[in-house]
């Protein structure tokens, strides 16, 4: 029998994909980050990024972390939670279908609600399956859901614009992967009025990444965006502010307050 409070959650997460009112995601790494998102008021559901995630445990993104560390690290931080979490899958860890459904199965017994699960091939981002080998794997994670029950939320990324494809491609990916069983669409390296192009061409919920240098949330919202994530941006910031301390102690800098802070541990 399916998990129904898992269930609930799925259910409740799907909900919060709303064209115009997106679902914002700070991006999380381990259990300490998860905690520190998570106990902010505005905070509706966390998202891991798998750059992040490899690289808190050693290893390159793009499939370099073994999935049974993978699916640990995901373990951990659901736990850690009553709010839905969602996991950066990067691209299903299998070479086929069958393996993307069969590890689908496994990231769902750790509790995770949703997942991202991405159209290229290699760590560059930049050569792709076929279109439909990867709809086949899109349909391959629908099909483990439904199979345990949990309506897990999909967002299919597609990385054609990052390999310097066009707009309309991606916009047939997009639509391709909606039919195969896709929530929300995410598609890398949109930017400035492509963004609207795709968002209309799209017949379904569309996720972006945001970063140092894009627009705001509000400008996102009024795209039509349904989701925005940071990826490992989060990271980034906590490291960064790690790094600027590491340089004041030495430099006889006055102590920074945020040397009391600590994650919360309930």
């Amino acid at each position: 029998m399916p998990n129904a409070e898992q269930v609930a959650k799925a259910n409740l997460f799907r909900e919060m994909h709303q064209p115009g009112t997106p679902i914002v995601l700070v991006n999380v790494w381990d259990v300490a980050s998860a905690r520190v998102v998570a106990a902010q008021p505005v905070t509706r559901a966390l998202a891991t990024a798998s750059w992040s995630v490899s690289a808190a445990n050693g290893y390159e993104d793009g499939g370099g972390l073994p999935l049974d560390l993978a699916l640990v690290a995901a373990q951990h931080i659901v736990t850690s939670t009553e709010l839905p979490v969602t996991v950066d899958f990067e691209k299903g860890y299998a070479a086929t279908a069958g393996e993307v459904h069969a590890n689908t199965l496994r990231l769902i017994e750790t509790g995770a609600i949703g997942l991202n699960i991405e159209d290229s091939i290699g760590q560059e981002d930049r050569e792709l399956w076929s279109l439909p080998d990867a709809a086949a794997r899109i349909g391959a994670v629908r099909s483990a859901a439904e199979e345990a029950g949990v309506p897990l939320v999909i967002n299919a990324r597609t990385d054609i614009l990052v390999g310097g494809g066009s707009i309309a491609s991606a916009i047939e990916r997009g639509n391709a992967y909606l039919d195969a069983g896709a929530d929300c669409i995410f598609v890398l390296g949109v930017e400035d009025q492509a963004l609207r192009e795709v968002v209309q061409g799209i017949g379904g919920p569309v996720s972006v990444m945001a970063g140092a240098t894009s627009p705001s949330i509000a400008a996102f919202a009024a795209a039509g965006v349904a989701r925005v994530s940071f990826g490992p941006g989060p990271m980034g910031v906590a490291y960064a502010a790690l790094a600027r301390l590491a340089t004041d102690v030495f430099d006889g800098a006055p102590h920074s307050p945020d040397l009391a802070y600590r994650p919360g541990m309930a």
